[in-house]
């Protein structure tokens, strides 16, 4: 049996999670990952060759209603399996459905309305009369009015799952690879140009809800020598690399890195931090990369924010967000408890392996699948 999934950017991080649920299935079933790119080439992070992508070079409209002909071929499979609610993904499957009656499942991982509202009523405005975009304001808002048709939904959260309904599917990792015995400390701070001191690690693409600028100002109030702030995925010429370079920070800049390599450089991290902020954008979202730290069974400190709680309870710090004196605070308890930070990261190894691996994902996943193809 194959599976088409249909991702609505496959040059960008939204592909993370279509390219996700494309592991997850590839050991059941024949997978490939269909959808148009914007920018140039498969996302870098993901572009190691497991996963099969087939790709149609993306645009505005009007010349992207020449595009969706060709999309609607590519999406093949026996399942048709939506990547977010976004026309170039969710409206391309519903097309393909009808070319040829395949069962259409819908996975949510972010509430795509949010990213749109967080600027407030004159950037909505803006965003609401950009109809060249084909994945702007005005489009995903009708396309989420759809989410009905679809014959069933996952989503990534529990706020997600309120709002949708469906079953809950988190970002998961695959712990039998992700070990922490397999990956020494020593290799990713020889990457990193590290001698004695101690790391401070954030991972991921670099944006103001992710709270890289509470992050960087806690690192100021923390003024510490002896300890490095490690940025993975934030490239030294980005707006956001520049910034950070000027803060007067100890601070390693990594541009993006293969998925495959980033158990390498978490391995050499004392603390992962994850601060994410709240607002529109985030409520629903729970970030991939926390996932990675419990893993590789890294001490965390994160924020109050969607279901970071309840993920991490018990086996991670927590603090407010937009608080950088607390997060200040959270990242010194652990720097200078090495004991209390290991034993934080081995529950969260074990909580991984628990609810949040491949296995774990696969008991829910898989029947609701077999289901839906026959």
């Amino acid at each position: 049996m194959k599976i088409s999934i249909l991702c609505f950017d496959c040059s960008d991080n939204a592909a993370g999670r279509a390219d996700l649920l494309a592991r997850l299935l590839r050991p059941e079933y024949d997978v490939e990952v269909v959808g148009p790119v914007f920018r140039r080439g498969i996302w870098s992070p993901i572009s190691d060759g497991l996963v099969k992508y087939r790709t149609v070079p993306g645009s505005r409209y009007p010349g992207f209603i020449r595009t969706l002909p060709g999309l609607v071929r590519l999406a093949d499979g026996d399942l048709l399996y939506a990547s977010m609610p976004r026309p170039t993904s969710y409206g391309v499957a519903l097309l393909a459905r009808l070319a040829r009656r395949r069962p259409l499942l819908l996975d949510i991982d972010d509430w795509e309305l949010g990213f749109f509202y967080r600027s407030g009523w004159w950037g909505r405005l803006g965003r609401l009369l950009n109809l060249g975009n084909p994945n702007g304001l005005a489009w995903t808002w009708l396309i989420e009015r759809l989410t009905g048709r679809a014959q069933a939904i996952t989503v990534a959260s529990g706020f997600l799952r309120k709002r949708f309904g469906g079953l809950l599917i988190p970002h998961v990792r695959d712990t039998d690879a992700w070990r922490p015995d397999r990956y020494g400390r020593e290799a990713g701070r020889a990457r990193l140009g590290m001698r004695g001191e101690s790391v401070v690690m954030f991972l991921g693409t670099p944006r103001a809800h992710k709270g890289i600028d509470d992050l960087a100002e806690a690192m100021r109030i923390l003024s510490r020598p002896d300890v490095v702030l490690a940025m993975i995925g934030c490239a030294p010429e980005s707006a956001a690399g520049r910034r950070l370079a000027t803060l007067g920070v100890n601070v390693r800049l990594v541009p993006e890195i293969p998925f495959a390599e980033a158990p390498i450089y978490l391995a050499a991290a004392d603390v992962v931090a994850i601060p994410q902020r709240r607002g529109p954008e985030t409520i629903g979202q729970v970030p991939a990369k926390l996932f990675d730290a419990m893993a590789l069974g890294r001490p965390i400190v994160s924020t109050r924010v969607s279901m970071i709680p309840e993920i991490l309870e018990g086996c991670g710090l927590l603090v407010e967000p937009g608080d950088p004196g607390g997060l200040a605070r959270g990242l010194a308890d652990l720097l200078d408890d090495p004991a209390e930070a290991a034993a934080l990261g081995q529950r969260a190894r074990e909580r991984c392996v628990e609810r949040y691996s491949y296995a774990a994902a696969s008991r829910l996943l898989l029947p609701l699948i077999e289901q839906l193809l026959a």
